[in-house]
């Protein structure tokens, strides 16, 4: 009995050890996919007739017209990074991003496979900042405690 009970309480300390991991990892998360759809953004901007083009052609964005799809998603994807990248309101921008990323797969008629991977992940990378929010280095925490 007590080598479980040591078990259980070196466990304990091992995962108590993983929570001071925790908003380190959300920050790396929060960086990584922000990079990403940023860029994305970027390059809608620098070329906006290749930009309307593809929307026209190549992406079926659902329920919207091509030119407000393309308006639409290159403001998303500038705005929302730089969000989730300083921790303000970065539950919303990761939700925004989310509903992004959906609609680029949805949008696509013919994704690769390794590129529908790389979505599937920055989803579930957008669902753990949905869930925990921004952590430690994130300007939401400094709102929530002056307030």
């Amino acid at each position: 009995m007590l080598s479980v009970l040591n078990f259980i309480n070196h466990t304990n300390k091992v995962l108590a050890l993983l929570n001071y991991l925790q908003s380190p990892l959300l920050f790396v998360a929060r960086l990584y996919v922000a990079e990403i759809f940023f860029s994305s953004g970027l390059t809608k901007l620098t070329d906006w007739e290749t930009t309307l083009y593809l929307f026209e052609s190549e992406y079926a964005v659902p329920f919207l017209s091509s030119v407000a799809a393309a308006w639409l998603g290159t403001i998303c994807e500038i705005i929302l990074p730089v969000l989730l990248t300083i921790g303000i309101f970065t539950r919303a921008a990761a939700l925004g991003l989310f509903f992004v990323n959906i609609v680029a797969v949805i949008s696509l008629s013919e994704i690769a496979l390794a590129a529908l991977y790389l979505h599937y992940l920055w989803a579930v990378l957008f669902a753990g900042i949905i869930v925990t929010g921004g952590g430690f280095f994130s300007l939401d925490r400094l709102v929530q405690k002056y307030q």
